[in-house]
């Protein structure tokens, strides 16, 4: 699969015409004006785009056909910014991932195997056993839905008792830790333990971020991106971890189970108003348990023998009822 190192107007201009869109749909893939794109490519190599254009870009290419990428890779590798597809990442752990549906949430888990991680600033051996955690945060959809079944009261923010349909995609946000554990509770799971958390983000090696060692602010919505707010979480598909886990760096601070001191819980990933040293999986953040703001949301987890046998019954139900088995793996 290409990559791209540099976008400029050129590469925008050979992705567009790889794809085979028109400037106006190409555009509204991106969530940028046609008019915008038009003067990205009629400057060529003499711009450089925002940090989270760069992004949008990389997420598109990342979930394009392959075919697409051929074309890409024929028309952008005489510009010298295009890495050649021959060189494959690494094999890491995506490579044996396994993703399951929680039959109560609904949500996306993915799996982290039992084994010895490298913690914190100083990268210290921490053995950890098998666990699931949320492929993304908790959303404002999701937590529309605990709502439903609680009676639980909304954010803060949300009019009248509703989240805004334009951000049912962003991470669920103004939720104190109290919010967060009793949404775990409801889904049969539980917060992430601040080593966890940090473990599906870093992976088995100690990687500095999700991605790897690289500094790539564009992988991730941190104050460099100025965008100035929450994004879908599934928008940064250039900066999942390992175990393809997305937003572990930037969008949202996530709440741990892991009490710092009576009455304050530990934050991890950062997010949008965080400079981007302050995203570092690393990091260390702290709050106390009644903190609520704009930029604090959560994601779950669950021991891997929790979840495999909330799963054995459901195929049990599944076989009891005449349906197939396994319906609830991808």
């Amino acid at each position: 699969m290409a990559t791209v190192e540099r976008w400029s107007g050129l590469e925008v201009r050979a992705l567009r015409e790889a794809s085979r869109m028109s400037t106006e749909e190409f555009a509204a893939r991106l969530g940028v004006s046609d008019r915008m794109v038009s003067k990205w490519e009629a400057r060529k190599d003499t711009i450089r785009l925002r940090q989270v254009n760069q992004a949008a870009l990389d997420t598109l290419l990342a979930q394009s056909a392959p075919d697409i990428h051929e074309r890409f890779a024929s028309l952008a590798r005489p510009l010298g910014t295009v890495l050649p597809a021959q060189q494959p990442p690494p094999p890491g752990p995506q490579l044996q991932q396994r993703q399951v549906r929680h039959p109560r949430d609904g949500k996306m888990m993915s799996l982290v195997e039992a084994g010895t991680f490298l913690c914190g600033k100083e990268n210290k051996p921490v053995w950890l056993p098998s666990f699931y955690i949320d492929v993304f945060p908790v959303t404002n959809n999701d937590y529309a839905r605990f709502m439903a079944a609680t009676g639980h009261q909304p954010p803060q923010h949300w009019h009248r008792g509703k989240c805004p349909e334009a951000v049912l995609d962003h991470p669920v946000v103004f939720v104190t830790w109290h919010d967060a554990a009793a949404y775990a509770e409801w889904a049969d799971k539980e917060l992430p333990t601040a080593q966890l958390w940090e473990k599906a983000a870093r992976g088995a090696h100690g990687d500095t971020y999700p991605w790897g060692n690289q500094s790539t602010p564009a992988k991730c919505n941190s104050r460099e991106s100025r965008i100035g707010s929450t994004t879908p979480v599934s928008r940064y598909h250039s900066g999942v971890s390992p175990y393809g886990v997305y937003d572990l760096c930037g969008n949202t601070w996530e709440w741990c189970s892991t009490r710092s001191e009576p009455g304050r819980y530990e934050l991890k990933a950062g997010a949008w108003t965080s400079p981007f040293p302050r995203v570092i999986p690393a990091v260390f953040n702290d709050a106390s348990a009644e903190m609520l703001d704009d930029d604090t949301g959560f994601r779950c987890a669950t021991p891997a023998t929790a979840i495999d046998a909330l799963l054995g019954e459901q195929d049990e139900a599944d076989l009891a009822y005449g349906s197939r088995p396994g319906m609830g793996r991808r």
